[in-house]
């Protein structure tokens, strides 16, 4: 630790013995950095805050979701700095005062370009800045031409981006309207040509597609009816076999003769046939060989008027009548099909260029009548659009913060400069007096000097001044401090004089 602190004392003996020099190079640094600061231009920042505001009930209704309105202000973003907007700017403001060609003018707009900085956060605000430090314009007319700028954005972007939206609307809707009209004419021509050609070909009324359906139709239900036409008949031949074993009359008590009994060996024959029994049965053949000997008597005899008409038989006579009617009916549906199908196929073979010509006629209708029907809701749904961001301005333009102007430069920061250069001259000037003071090999304490050599110094030999020597040592002493401080008094000067122009700024 004794050793740094006497390095430390040796380096700041060395300097001071050395002060002049220091002295020296510190002005001179001091005098060429203070005056390449002095030849900075001002900068001057002027600063707009903006808000964009996106939460609409009715325009989310109407389908203006929040994508579009996002879009709409990407759009806006990349749009507001573009090179017709800049040059706009350029010609409005005194920095196209000196513009004469295409070249000066790009080369404006690229500068300009260069100065505008637009940044938007997650709550859709907007902050503008413009900088205007141009070494041919005042500090004052710097700070004005900042704020000429950025109000210039500003209208900018209230006008042209946000009302040129509408703008493109309303153009939109008219390329609509122009495109809805020719619609309609080629619609309607088209639907001449249709009802000229169903005139004259009726069978070929809906074009071949609908021809085709027909005939997929009329085979469908023929194959429908088929089907119902076999259900009818086996229901009919149900119906006639029980018929046939269903007596007319019933043998009731006082009733006889040789009828009454045929009729009853009848009955009982059809019952036991209805229980599955075949002719080989027993009891079958025993009831045959008992109709067969009561048949001769039944038809000699006088009619047996004995018998009561069968309740069964009338209702199985009446439903076979009424299955009957069904199956004629459904004959006929059946017929009528046919007909209509081999009608159907007979046009398409006769007339294959006026199938073609009816898909043909067909197929251009809907084509056209479909366009027109997305054109119009297209348009009703632009229309609506645009009433409402006429209205209600799906995008919301606030101006939060106007364009300042400014009275404080933004860059340099003159007076840091001038003492950041301050303290690295004072450094330099240490440093120079330090390095010239360890190549000339003096060595400022016998201990250094015994380190250096290792070997013993014997003694050392004080300085003793005069009293003349110390007066012009006390004169030198002055004339340091007051070059010194003349150092200082210029710093401050410096200082105050970039206090005073910033202040002059209106």
């Amino acid at each position: 630790m004794n050793v740094i602190l006497e390095e430390f004392r040796a380096a700041l003996w060395t300097i001071w013995n050395r002060r002049w020099l220091a002295l020296a190079v510190t002005w001179g640094l001091c005098v060429l950095g203070w005056l390449a600061i002095a030849l900075f231009p001002n900068s001057y920042s002027s600063e707009a805050k903006l808000f964009l505001q996106l939460d609409d009930a009715l325009a989310e209704q109407i389908g203006i979701g929040a994508a579009t309105r996002q879009k709409d202000i990407d759009r806006v973003r990349e749009t507001v700095t573009s090179a017709a907007n800049l040059e706009k700017i350029v010609r409005s403001t005194r920095l196209g005062d000196n513009v004469t060609g295409a070249s000066q003018m790009e080369k404006a707009v690229k500068d300009l370009s260069e100065d505008i900085k637009i940044v938007a956060d997650d709550k859709n605000v907007f902050k503008i800045t413009t900088t205007s430090g141009r070494r041919s314009l005042s500090d004052s007319a710097n700070a004005q031409l900042a704020h000429e700028i950025a109000q210039r954005l500003v209208d900018i972007f209230r006008e042209e981006n946000l009302g040129g939206s509408r703008g493109e609307m309303r153009e939109t809707i008219d390329f609509l309207d122009r495109q809805l009209a020719d619609r309609q004419r080629e619609l309607e021509e088209a639907e001449q040509r249709r009802l000229a050609f169903e005139a004259e070909h009726p069978d070929l009324i809906g074009g071949a597609a609908s021809i085709s359906a027909q005939l997929s139709a009329s085979r469908s239900e023929l194959r429908s009816v088929d089907a119902d036409l076999a259900a009818a008949q086996s229901a009919l031949a149900a119906i006639e076999g029980q018929l046939a074993g269903t007596p007319r009359t019933l043998v009731t008590s006082g009733t006889g003769g040789p009828r009454a009994a045929l009729a009853q060996a009848e009955a009982n024959l059809a019952a036991l046939e209805s229980r599955g029994l075949t002719d080989n049965h027993p009891d079958v053949a025993a009831v045959k060989r008992q109709i067969a000997a009561l048949r001769p008597q039944a038809q000699g005899a006088a009619a047996d008027l004995g018998g009561t008409p069968n309740p069964a038989f009338s209702s199985l006579q009446a439903m076979k009548v009424e299955r009957q009617a069904n199956v004629q009916a459904l004959q006929s549906r059946a017929a009528a099909l046919n007909s209509e199908i081999a009608s159907i196929l007979a046009s398409q073979a006769q007339e294959p260029g006026a199938a073609a010509e009816a898909q043909r006629i067909s197929r251009d209708y809907e084509v056209l009548r479909a366009q027109y029907d997305k054109l119009l809701q297209d348009r009703e749904e632009l229309r609506l659009r645009g009433q409402v961001e006429t209205e209600r301005s799906a995008i919301k333009f606030e101006i939060i913060d106007p364009p300042s102007t400014p009275r404080v430069p933004s860059a340099p920061n003159r007076p840091l400069l001038l003492f950041a250069v301050l303290v690295i001259a004072i450094g330099a000037g240490g440093g120079a007096a330090f390095a010239t003071g360890q190549v000339n090999g003096t060595f400022a304490t016998a201990a250094k000097l015994e380190r250096t050599f290792e070997l013993p110094v014997i003694g050392t030999v004080s300085h003793t001044m005069t009293e003349a020597a110390r007066v012009l040592q006390r004169r030198k002493l002055k004339r340091f401090v007051m070059a010194s401080g003349a150092l200082g008094g210029l710093f401050v000067v410096l200082v105050g004089v970039e206090y005073i122009q910033r202040s002059m700024v209106a």
